[in-house]
């Protein structure tokens, strides 16, 4: 079983060619997370000399300070500082999840031409940070992954096209559970699909730390100081966000967007925390881990559909018993918004949902 690590890799280059020095952005986010420098060059396997020196090499090419020390009181970036640490991670939020999905498909042609090893498991799935702890966990236990990360038409699309085994997307509790399920409806077999339990995770507003500017509801969205970024077109979570505004009478095209729409929930939460943008809607866990504030608005269960050939298969007996491990279990469990209570059950779509039976199509 072989893994492949993608990581980014960026710069920011000079008119005469110049650019910053290696290892510069990984000081300042130490500095960042730890208050001094020394902790900070500790943290990232740094001399404090060499950290020091660093430094001063960027702030000369700069022409700007990129740290504040102050004697007793540790080291905090400068605005300029904390803007080449949010790019950073804003970069990070935004392609993460397309150099997984590379990774696994590096992955599995590698698999392919150097062992003679079963297929892999095929997950097209909405991304989702439970999904990418399952990743890991398969890696660890050598079972082969072919993850592509896609919106819920298209897994939904691969699963009866047979080009994905497990189909990943997510559904709301309550009132809106019925009108997302006659949206996929065109696109499920209730009477071959079964339900493989993933998460239940909780979708919200995603506001800068604090909250300052008093946002407490949808309704608040149509203030018109207020700059929202968006989730793309197609995607889960900007379907559920259009059906919960309609529910409330509120009409997307008054709420003032931003001038683009991220991929990820990761790169929502950026962009609120750089300043960009007021207010997002999105999972709770990136909110919480960019030190934002979050107002729940949904809960939703996040699920695979598979074929029920598949469950009772061997070449599904090892995933499926990572679902339902209790290290697998924990680690999700511990995701902020998340709950793992469900994780690994199997059932038919008229179990798992209430309203399945209501808006199913015809049983083959």
């Amino acid at each position: 079983m072989y893994r492949v690590n993608i990581r980014q890799e960026w710069t920011l280059q000079l008119a005469d060619g110049r650019s910053l020095p290696p290892r510069l952005i990984d000081l300042l986010h130490g500095i960042q997370e730890a208050g001094t420098l020394a902790a900070a060059c500790q943290r990232v396997g740094l001399s404090y000399r060499y950290g020091w020196g660093l430094l001063q090499d960027a702030e000369r090419l700069l022409g700007a300070p990129l740290v504040r020390m102050t004697r007793g009181r540790g080291a905090s970036l400068t605005m300029l500082g904390e803007r080449l640490a949010w790019a950073d991670r804003r970069i990070g939020a935004r392609l993460s999840p397309t150099f997984e999905s590379l990774a696994t498909e590096v992955e599995v042609e590698l698999e392919r031409a150097l062992s003679a090893s079963s297929a892999a498991l095929r997950i097209h799935a909405n991304h989702g940070f439970a999904v990418e702890a399952l990743r890991r966990f398969l890696s660890t236990s050598e079972i082969p992954v072919d993850l592509r990360y896609r919106s819920s038409d298209e897994v939904l699309v691969a699963l009866r096209s047979g080009s994905c085994d497990l189909a990943g997307l997510h559904v709301p509790i309550g009132e809106l559970e019925r009108e997302v399920l006659a949206h996929h409806a065109p696109r499920i077999d209730p009477a071959r699909d079964r339900v493989v339990h993933l998460v239940t995770r909780r979708q919200g507003l995603i506001l800068p730390a604090g909250n300052p500017r008093g946002v407490r509801a949808l309704a608040d969205l149509l203030r018109p100081e207020l700059r929202m970024v968006h989730r793309q077109p197609g995607s889960g979570t900007r379907f559920l966000f259009e059906r919960l505004l309609l529910r409330h009478g509120i009409d997307i095209a008054r709420i003032r967007g931003c001038d683009t729409e991220e991929l990820t929930h990761a790169a929502v939460a950026a962009y609120v925390a750089s300043g960009m943008a007021d207010v997002g809607f999105g999972l709770e866990t990136p909110a919480r881990r960019f030190g934002l504030t979050f107002v729940p608005v949904v809960s939703e269960r996040y699920f695979f559909l598979c074929d029920r050939d598949l469950v009772d298969s061997p070449r599904f007996a090892g995933t499926l018993a990572i679902l339902r491990s209790e290290p697998f279990r924990r680690t999700v469990g511990e995701l902020p918004g998340y709950d793992a209570g469900l994780c690994g059950t199997v059932e038919t779509l008229d179990a798992a949902f209430a309203s399945a039976r209501a808006v199913a199509g015809p049983r083959r």
